[in-house]
């Protein structure tokens, strides 16, 4: 891998075989962290599990203590009182007409997407479009759900969907740099631990096995597992 100046200089003061603890890994974050804007901190989380059996399968939503520094956009497939609930609680979007021709033209602007039960046999016209932008609703998720209220308030305030990709690693941004470090820990250990409770009755043997840290523009910094709350 080529770095830049900077990062080779960030890097410098990074053991690449060592874990740190999770102490530790922020403040180097935070240290080498120099874009000019607040870089957002990720976590990417390497499970004992082979996401191709069905079984194995590994995703859910936290919401994490500190939030994750910026208000999502929030959309609902929701109609009567439901959808006027949804407007009460905040959404930004109540999807009609307009916004499903908006959506078949590949104009999204929603970050999250929750629907009522209802509601699912047209949100399902546009799986093919929803599916690979990770907004399609779903009930292990909490957002496809009559409690509507609950749903907007959680995603507004910042709750953090997860799958494992094809490699078994799950990964989310925790914050941002300008949060403190104990807000970053907490979000961190609040992350681990849903994976923990989302672990698969078929995954067998070493279920964390690596933890890393990084930041958008930033250096990438191994964790001790057991540290982040495993």
């Amino acid at each position: 891998m080529t770095y830049g100046k900077r990062l080779k200089t960030a890097y410098a003061g990074v053991e690449k075989s060592k874990l740190y603890s999770l102490e530790e890994a922020i403040q180097l974050l935070k240290a080498n962290a120099k874009a000019k804007f607040d870089e957002t901190v990720d976590i990417a989380v390497q499970l004992g599990v082979d996401p191709k059996q069905s079984d194995q399968m590994v995703r859910g939503a936290v919401s994490l203590p500190a939030g994750i520094g910026k208000t999502l956009r929030v959309a609902v497939f929701a109609k009567g009182p439901k959808a006027e609930e949804a407007k009460k609680a905040g959404a930004d979007i109540i999807v009609d007409e307009q916004v499903e021709q908006d959506i078949v033209a590949g104009k999204i602007n929603f970050d999250r997407l929750i629907a009522t039960p209802d509601m699912m046999g047209t949100v399902g016209k546009y799986g093919k479009i929803l599916g690979p932008r990770g907004l399609m609703p779903n009930p292990k998720l909490g957002t496809v759900t009559l409690e509507i209220t609950e749903a907007v308030k959680a995603a507004k305030a910042g709750r953090v969907q997860f799958k494992v990709d094809q490699t078994g690693i799950a990964h989310a941004g925790i914050g941002k740099v300008s949060f403190s470090d104990k807000d970053l820990q907490e979000n961190a250990i609040a992350f681990v631990k849903a994976l923990i409770a989302a672990k698969p009755a078929a995954s067998k043997g070493v279920y964390l096995r690596k933890i890393a840290l990084s930041t958008t523009q930033g250096i990438g910094v191994k964790v001790i597992p057991v540290t982040a709350g495993a």
